[in-house]
């Protein structure tokens, strides 16, 4: 570990990285969360914190080292927090900052279970009281989470899409609102910097009711029942209501503020209102994944993407080879008694094959005619999946870490072919032992209902065969395919299971990224050009367990606003278009059970449809407090108009205004509908503002569109929709 620390920190040095360089690096992290599980190390596992922290420091880095979750952290090193919420957190130390090095603003998805979404309010919420709370230090964990390509996902039992419900999604493309409603908290944190730094001790806080108080940041002490007087040059305040039902008006600086519930409000100069966590006046981006194909129909919705679905497929041939069951190949070898899964593969593949023999006698096979049951195979324990192939065909399958395995097998008179396929989904990733937790079988494996006892294969003769042949002659490289006898496939033929597919494809046109549709397959793995797009697996999450409403309210957790329930976890996997030629891309599939590859297709990902809804009540742009007209001037703040930003991805252009009215409209996004107030000119002036643009900006008041109700508060709704800029050409 000292060598590969050392190695890094190095590196960086000579690369001038680090900020005492020049460089963009302020921090270094040793160890992650080892405080969760020090304690089962006994003794052991102090001395090795203390250890690790005294090696790091011996590198002279020259800038600070962190330890997240680690409340024992020695005091040359900080310790820092990882959690949903660290507004809560202090370091061991008053002489060390609090640092927020993980804030987790969504959670991972795992094969078969529904997928996480974290509300942005809630985030933003989060975010806000730690700053409020004296926090110095935060870091998303994930800003933007990818794609976990090849078999690099862990877990075990992590998705290939490691979207995180990110603020930038798994494709490179802004998921909004959660982007730019973090975009817009941190604007308005940064204005309170001056005021921020200006406080060495904790902040003047001041109780605003039973679940309502502010902390105040300031160059003097401030006497909150008044107005700010002038000798206090700097101020900034944070208003917080934790309570998570009521909306409280509250009392202070001699004004008056109305704190929606789980809320703060940001105030840089503590008396203008700029931004409230609660208030989300960012457009919603509603993505879709579509059919590759310039025309599409039978549009569905789930969640905040759109699949178009349409019966064009990647390609119209397929050649197949197949995959032989157990032991191939000379690398096989023979051991009495079962072998530990990752001490067997290296980790090289995800597949290792167990065989043996059974002996049946006739005796047996009419003790089970005339009880009318079958033989059981049984294992103690198998992670992360199991096959199980009696006479070549197969039997059974079981997934779970470490369960319990108990099926039924059919057994023949005379000598049968018992196999047993282990696969590993990902690796144990963290915990204390985890090198020790293994993959493949513990405990006993058995077969039980002979009539003369149970048969015990645990010390029986097996042969070990690593990996697939497939894998070993890597069929899924572009200058490999003639190491196989590939035949063509049939349309009516009947899927199989191990069976091996290819075919080759075009690129689409444009610059949008691309997913390739897997929905039809059951399980295995997928090359492009020979590079690994991941495994994929259809498992179905739970029917129940999501609501069409998600409340941002209360304190979050990963299986408080989950989507998907009832559909695969995952069916669409990212294909980067760096990964592509224009023509004859090779596509190879390797699929475990009996998936159908003449369904596989193509989509591309991208933004097709903008809302937002702003009151005319709301803040004025976060950019008026940098303009020079008022940098001096914030008594005309309250003057300036909130504005409403439109943008579509990079390459599209606002093709389409389907929705304008500026009054009192009602819906949410792909479902708004006119109030009684509506301004005649909504749908004119947006259009010209927005069509044939990337972006936007409409200023929200009655001079924009004239006052169609008065003493009415009104506000602008739209919804737009985004084109590639070649197809709004072609078109216009």
């Amino acid at each position: 570990m000292q060598k590969f620390v050392k190695k890094i920190v190095d590196m960086m040095k000579q690369e001038n990285l680090f900020s005492w360089q020049g460089g963009p690096i302020i921090l270094l992290q040793i160890e992650n969360e080892y405080g969760n599980i020090e304690g089962q190390y006994g003794q052991g596992g102090k001395e090795y914190v203390k250890w690790a922290a005294d090696m790091a420091l011996t590198l002279d880095a020259g800038i600070p080292w962190v330890m997240c979750r680690q409340s024992d952290a020695p005091e040359t090193i900080i310790d820092s927090c990882n959690a949903f919420y660290c507004d809560g957190f202090r370091p061991n130390s008053y002489r060390k900052p609090a640092l927020w090095t993980e804030d987790w603003n969504g959670w991972y998805a795992s094969w078969g279970g529904r997928v996480p979404h974290r509300p942005v309010e809630d985030n933003a919420f989060a975010v806000a009281r730690f700053f409020q709370r004296g926090g110095s230090f935060h870091n998303y964990y994930m800003f933007f989470g990818g794609t976990n390509f090849g078999r690099t996902a862990g877990g075990p039992l992590q998705t290939t899409s490691y979207d995180y419900d990110a603020p930038v999604d798994e494709y490179g493309l802004l998921a909004q609102p959660k982007w730019g409603h973090l975009k817009d908290l941190h604007a308005a944190i940064k204005l309170c910097e001056p005021a921020l730094v200006a406080v060495d001790d904790a902040p003047q806080y001041v109780k605003l009711g039973s679940m309502q108080e502010a902390h105040i940041y300031s160059s003097g002490f401030v006497d909150t029942r008044n107005s700010l007087p002038q000798n206090v040059s700097i101020c900034s305040a944070f208003l917080a209501n934790i309570d998570e039902r009521k909306t409280v008006t509250v009392q202070i600086f001699g004004g008056s503020y109305s704190l929606p519930p789980w809320s703060v409000s940001i105030l840089p100069d503590c008396k203008h209102v700029v931004f409230n966590t609660a208030k989300v006046a960012t457009q919603t981006s509603i993505k879709t994944v579509e059919s590759a194909s310039p025309s599409f129909s039978n549009t569905t919705g789930t969640g905040d993407i759109i699949l178009y679905d349409k019966d064009t497929y990647i390609s119209k041939t397929w050649m197949t080879f197949h995959e032989p069951i157990g032991a191939w190949g000379d690398n096989s070898f023979t051991y009495q008694g079962i072998l530990e899964h990752l001490n067997v593969t290296k980790d090289i593949s995800d597949y290792l094959w167990y065989s043996t023999r059974i002996n049946i006698t006739d005796e047996d096979i009419t003790f089970w005619e005339e009880k009318g049951i079958y033989p059981l195979l049984t294992i103690d324990k198998a992670r992360d999946v199991v096959r199980i192939f009696v006479n070549g065909h197969l039997s059974a399958s079981q997934v779970g870490k470490w369960v319990p395995v108990k099926e039924p097998i059919h057994l023949v008179q005379g000598s049968n072919d018992l196999v047993l396929l282990s696969e590993t989904v990902g690796l144990q990733n963290y915990g204390a032992f985890l090198e020790k937790d293994g993959a493949g079988f513990r405990g006993q494996i058995k077969v039980s209902g002979l009539k003369n006892g149970d048969i015990d294969l645990s010390d029986a003769l097996w042969t070990y065969q690593v990996g697939l042949k497939g894998e070993l002659a890597k069929l899924y490289t572009p200058e490999n395919q003639e190491s196989a006898d590939w035949i063509d496939v049939q349309p009516d033929s009947i899927p199989s299971s191990f069976t091996w597919y290819k075919t080759t494809f075009d690129a689409p046109e444009g610059d949008d990224p691309i997913a390739l549709d897997l929905g039809s397959m059951g399980k295995g793995q997928a090359w492009v050009n020979g590079h690994g797009i991941g495994r994929y697996w259809t498992l179905v999450a739970p029917k129940n367990g999501c609501r069409d409403y998600c409340d941002y309210r209360g304190a979050y957790h990963e299986n408080k606003c989950t989507t998907n329930c009832g559909l695969p976890t995952q069916s669409w996997y990212h294909v980067p278009r760096e990964w592509l030629q224009a023509s004859n891309n090779l596509l190879v599939i390797f699929e475990e059970t009996s998936g159908n590859p003449w369904k596989i297709s193509l989509r591309m990902h991208s933004t097709v449809t903008i809302c937002a809804r702003v009151w005319e009540t709301d803040y004025p742009p976060l950019s008026t407090w940098s303009h020079p007209d008022f940098v001096n001037r914030k008594n005309l703040i309250d003057e300036v108009a909130p504005e409403m930003h439109l943008r579509c991805d990079e390459g599209h252009v606002i093709s389409a205004i389907t929705f304008a009215s500026y009054g009192t409209p009602s819906g949410s996004c792909r479902k708004f509908s006119g109030g009684k107030c509506h301004a005649a000119s909504s749908l004119s002036v947006v259009t010209e503002a927005c069509q044939g643009r990337n972006n936007c900006t409409i200023t929200v008041s009655n001079r924009t569109f004239g006052d169609p109700c008065r003493r009415t508060t009104k506000a602008l709704a739209v919804e737009a929709t985004c084109t590639s800029i070649t197809a709004y050409q072609n078109v216009s």
